[in-house]
């Protein structure tokens, strides 16, 4: 199976689940474009807090020196991102593809991350992260996905829970709660391996 791991903002939690996920299933992953700290990427981060050998880190179609939004990181280097450029590494293991920034992140003039995600006809997993407004966010996200008919395989929240929240949000959009990240004393291979472990029996659903 593939899918895409998506967003309601950036800098919530997509790489952390990514890496989770790629420990639980043996999925191999892929950023398609990465914005700044390219000696510390994501792809980078997945490769050095998981186990899992079963996972393959296919490199980035567009790594972009700046830290910002994908178009404008892309205007810095002189450089524009095509769509036609951005193609799914070809693997017989499943592939866990992550985002940069939101859903309604700009890549480029008239090209969203939503258009990316629409292009790749794949399910979305959405992340969204327990702080003030992130309902708002995270309803915006949903209805933005569900206009373009995009399938999305539930909800992971991220961060300290905060019920209330959590609650209206699934009860609102009808989605699944896939299962929640909790805030780490320490993020690196050991919590993350050792959470991926207790949600495996919730995954099987992704593998079959």
């Amino acid at each position: 199976m593939k899918f895409i791991i998506a967003g309601i903002h950036t800098g919530i939690g997509k790489t952390i689940c990514s890496a989770i996920l790629a420990e639980a299933l043996g999925y191999d992953y892929w950023k398609p474009i990465q914005a700044g700290d390219l000696e510390n990427s994501d792809s980078v981060f997945v490769k050095k807090n998981i186990y899992n050998t079963n996972c393959t880190i296919h490199p980035e179609a567009y790594r972009l020196s700046l830290a910002a939004s994908p178009h404008w990181a892309a205007q810095h280097d002189g450089i524009a991102i095509q769509k036609e450029n951005i193609i799914i590494p070809e693997t017989k293991n499943g592939l866990i593809i992550e985002t940069a920034g939101g859903v309604m992140s700009p890549l480029g003039d008239d090209f969203l991350n939503l258009d990316l995600i629409l292009n790749f006809n794949l399910p979305v997993i959405l992340v969204s992260n327990n702080y003030l407004g992130n309902i708002n966010h995270t309803l915006l996200t949903v209805s933005a996905l569900q206009h373009k008919n995009i399938q999305i395989l539930g909800i992971v929240f991220c961060g300290e829970e905060v019920k209330p929240s959590q609650d209206y949000i699934i009860h609102y959009t009808k989605l699944k709660h896939l299962f929640s990240i909790p805030n780490f004393d320490t993020i690196d291979k050991s919590n993350l391996t050792n959470f991926a472990k207790t949600i495996i029996p919730q995954l099987q659903q992704l593998a079959s």
